[in-house]
């Protein structure tokens, strides 16, 4: 009889039983819907964590499970606060340039209306118009369909060439990052038309929604991330325990066998790379609604190798490993930044968190690439009692992998 779904992925049900207490939890701790007991600001971290985690999903996917490491995956998620952002930003300046024309002699027109905003939007960089790139701000359906069309359209021209090229390894690496500088530099520019250094600001403010105090919209972003979060878990976790994740597994180990058998290679390897892609921009415009602020700098390209560091720290080729991973290192990164860690004395030097951060973090990195490979995900897997099969025996076939005498008899 086959097991079902759930039976046969038992971390499933517990990630999902876990999220739903945490959510619950911090629910009721908020100001909003409880004791008071944490701040508005760090319901807003923890939501902002979340999203990291999605993030983390998808890189875990395209580099855990199909063995590509890209390192312009924050660009993705950038774009996706972008576009989401250029509504908010819109829409919020719409209803302070209306209230303040409202007490004119004349009523505004629209066009009197649009020219206020922009100049409001614009006048930082020295402008005054609507750059192209502006022209569906005004609607939130489209800008939207937008957070997934356009990294959606960069992932799949990016990803087109660079495999049907067959380029992999650090070489392809080098192209993502490559291609997350030049995106980086080119909004810098003020002319990118969309405020350069800048950035898009006062996304927190959420528009038709003035009434309503930081403390609830904080939670309800909060639900929102754990939702997605949720979803994205149960429908990747059922993708790579079927023949889609057998099959991007086997490109990972041995990309010439499964082009020798007959599996479009570069095929799997483009479909991995836009969903992922995609999965990034929707964890970008959750998360940047609860920052604030987006600017180019959150296409810095070592945002991307945290990125990496988070998954190779939690346990790459698990889906819960990249959640404890990103969860993990970004609290820290929190606590240890924020000033909340206590400077150490040493008597002859004082360390301070700080400064030190970014050092700890990478000898971390280097701690568990040496000596625990399989990351913390591995620890949970010793805890959980799950253990490899033992290999032994003589080889049933020519290959290092093959099955082994010992195996086909258990």
């Amino acid at each position: 009889m086959t097991r079902s779904f759930l039976a046969r992925n038992p971390s499933v049900l517990i990630f999902l039983l876990a999220l739903a207490a945490f959510t619950l939890v911090v629910t009721l701790m908020s100001h909003a819907y409880g004791s008071a007991s944490i701040s508005t600001s760090f319901v807003k971290t923890l939501g902002k964590t979340l999203c990291l985690c999605l993030v983390a999903l998808a890189m875990d996917l395209i580099w855990g499970y199909a063995g590509i490491l890209s390192l312009g995956h924050m660009a993705f998620f950038a774009l996706g606060g972008y576009m989401v952002g250029m509504w908010l930003m819109y829409a919020r300046t719409e209803e302070i340039v209306i209230s303040s024309l409202a007490g004119g002699p004349l009523p505004a027109t629209p066009d009197e209306v649009r020219q206020g905003i922009a100049t409001q939007i614009f006048g930082v960089v020295g402008a005054s118009d609507f750059p192209p790139v502006w022209a569906f701000a005004h609607s939130l359906p489209l800008q939207l369909a937008l957070v997934l069309l356009v990294p959606g359209v960069l992932a799949l021209v990016f990803g087109w060439l660079a495999f049907r090229s067959r380029v992999t390894g650090v070489y392809l690496s080098i192209l993502t990052q490559a291609m997350t500088l030049a995106l980086s530099l080119w909004l810098f520019q003020n002319d990118s038309g969309l405020r350069g250094n800048n950035g898009l600001s006062g996304l927190q403010n959420i528009p038709g929604l003035g009434e309503v105090s930081q403390d609830v919209i904080s939670v309800w972003f909060l639900w929102a991330s754990a939702a997605t979060l949720a979803f994205f878990y149960v429908a990747l976790s059922f993708v790579v325990s079927g023949k889609f994740g057998s099959v991007i597994r086997a490109i990972r180990d041995d990309e010439a066998r499964v082009r020798f058998l007959g599996y479009s290679v570069e095929g799997y390897k483009l479909f991995v790379f836009v969903l992922t892609a995609l999965i990034a921009a929707i964890a970008g415009a959750l998360y940047y609604p609860q920052a604030g602020i987006i600017n180019p700098a959150e296409l810095a390209t070592i945002a991307s190798i945290y990125l990496a560091v988070w998954v190779a720290i939690g346990g790459r080729g698990r889906l819960y490993g990249a959640v404890i991973g990103a969860a993990l290192v970004s609290l820290l990164s929190t606590w240890f930044t924020g000033g909340r860690a206590p400077d150490l004395p040493l008597g002859f030097y004082t360390i301070k968190w700080v400064d030190w951060w970014q050092i700890l973090l990478g000898l971390g990195f280097v701690a568990v690439t040496l000596f625990a490979p399989q990351g913390l995900a591995g620890l949970v897997d010793w805890i959980a009692g799950f253990r490899p099969p033992k290999r032994g025996g003589a080889p049933l076939g020519p290959d290092d992998g093959s099955l082994l005498e010992k195996e086909a008899t258990e």
